[in-house]
């Protein structure tokens, strides 16, 4: 059998490559301009490699039924892990990834093709705009993982941003966001003020020694009208191979102290990551 080799393409914003995994047969790393995006194994949707994915995942495990299909909207496609992950997990599923990169989405679908039935509807538009032209109550859940490079869009970030994403979702539906931050947390406090504007439940994943500002790091959001099972999120990550801390109710707010929610004027893009905080190796 052929080994796999690496994919390098140009793609609408930097240059894509996909990687193969030397340890597991049909899984592959992808990265645009050097930062790894996503990683993907064919013969087993649900492994989660990524730290912030695997926290995706224990999120989008914890907010129904085991197995239950759900109704979810992926803002950012980028290998399309976590739509793999929720075709497998909960089958069933009805699921819509918005990608604004066109030539990356084709090289993933050319290399890594989704199972057929997968349930995945594919779009190539700008998060926000096809948000704001979505119909209202129509997802259980919407997840926004979106990079401009290594920086979420600064319109990505505002209270009228966040107004369409809880429009789009249904009264029970919960929020989920992958954001990167570093002490003293000006960027991710904010997000935090913003959400709390418009949604009543909020909880925060993290590593430690991320909330203990030693170091940059992603952190999930999530946002809801309805209690979140924090109990079971909290079981799930801190038994999970990268253990991660949840924070809620007083200690959330205390974290976001006096910031202020994002207005679209003020709104600016999340913080540059320092040298090699995402590098590979």
């Amino acid at each position: 059998m052929m080994e796999p080799i690496p994919v390098t393409r140009p793609v609408d914003h930097g240059t894509a490559k996909l990687m193969p995994d030397v340890d597991r047969e049909r899984a592959w790393l992808l990265t645009v301009d050097g930062a790894p995006q996503s990683y993907v194994d064919l013969d087993a949707p649900a492994h989660l490699e990524f730290e912030y994915t695997r926290r995706l995942g224990h999120a989008l495990d914890t907010v129904a039924e085991p197995g239950s299909a759900l109704d979810v909207l992926h803002l950012g496609g980028g290998a399309l892990t976590l739509p793999r992950y929720v075709a497998a997990t909960r089958p069933g599923s009805r699921q819509d990834v918005v990608e604004a990169d066109r030539g990356l989405l084709e090289m993933v679908v050319d290399h890594l093709p989704l199972p057929d039935g997968a349930g995945v509807s594919l779009h190539t538009a700008d998060a926000r705009a096809w948000l704001e032209a979505a119909l209202g109550d129509s997802a259980d859940v919407l997840i926004a993982d979106v990079f401009g490079g290594s920086r979420v869009p600064a319109h990505l970030t505002s209270l009228g941003y966040v107004r369409e994403a809880e429009r789009v979702l249904r009264p029970d539906g919960v929020y989920l966001a992958n954001l990167a931050d570093a002490a003293p947390f000006a960027f991710l406090r904010s997000q935090l003020a913003t959400l709390a504007a418009v949604f009543e439940e909020l909880a925060l994943i993290a590593e430690p020694a991320v909330l203990r500002g030693r170091r940059f790091g992603n952190a999930v959001l999530i946002a809801a009208h309805r209690p979140l099972d924090v109990a079971a999120l909290t079981r799930r990550t801190a038994s999970d191979a990268f253990p991660a801390r949840v924070e809620h109710g007083v200690a959330l707010r205390e974290f976001t102290g006096d910031a202020e929610p994002v207005r679209d004027d003020g709104a600016v893009p999340s913080p540059e990551p320092p040298e090699g905080a995402f590098g590979i190796g």
